[in-house]
């Protein structure tokens, strides 16, 4: 290199330092040209061939990914409808059940007043049963003692025959209006 630097400042031409010789420029573009047809029919088809790859894997993982959300929301969508038809059919058993429960609960309530009008039904039998019974005792007992009371009185008053037909015809009215009453 000195060798250069010493040449060039003998020889006192005015040269461009910036600029090379004819023959390494030469030989530089040929080296340049060599590169880069290896570069364009080795290495750059290599490289799309890649960038091809990686861009149909993320298109695919895309798709994917797009598909997958499309099912998600598919099945969410039917989830929340069978929610929905759940809550439904929940709603419906529950009305449902209070319906029967409210028949149920009247039935009941026909069934007891049914059952307690029957069983008011058989104490009033039962009632006028013993009443009438009552009666007829009564009736019996007053008969006996209307003719004991005939009996004495007819005894005790021989001597006023007027006196006793009072007497028994008024016992016997007597009788008569309480045997109208009952």
């Amino acid at each position: 290199m000195t060798t250069g630097i010493q040449g060039f400042m003998r020889s006192g031409e005015s040269m461009n330092i910036l600029l090379p010789s004819t023959a390494d420029l030469f030989w530089s573009a040929v080296v340049f040209a060599i590169l880069l047809v290896f570069f364009w029919f080795r290495v750059l088809p290599n490289f799309k061939k890649n960038i091809d790859a990686r861009t149909e894997a993320i298109e695919g993982r895309l798709a994917a990914a797009e598909k997958a959300q499309a099912e998600a929301a598919s099945k969410t969508a039917n989830i929340e409808a069978e929610q929905a038809k759940a809550i439904a059919e929940r709603a419906e058993i529950i009305n449902k059940a209070r319906a029967e429960a409210a028949a149920a609960g009247a039935e009941i309530v026909e069934k007891a007043n049914a059952d307690a009008a029957a069983r008011l039904e058989t104490a009033q039998k039962q009632i006028d049963e013993a009443r009438d019974a009552a009666v007829r005792a009564l009736r019996a007992e007053v008969g006996v003692l209307a003719v004991e009371l005939a009996g004495a009185v007819v005894q005790q008053n021989l001597k006023d025959d007027k006196n006793s037909a009072t007497i028994v015809d008024s016992f016997l009215n007597q009788l008569e209006k309480d045997g109208s009453k009952n």
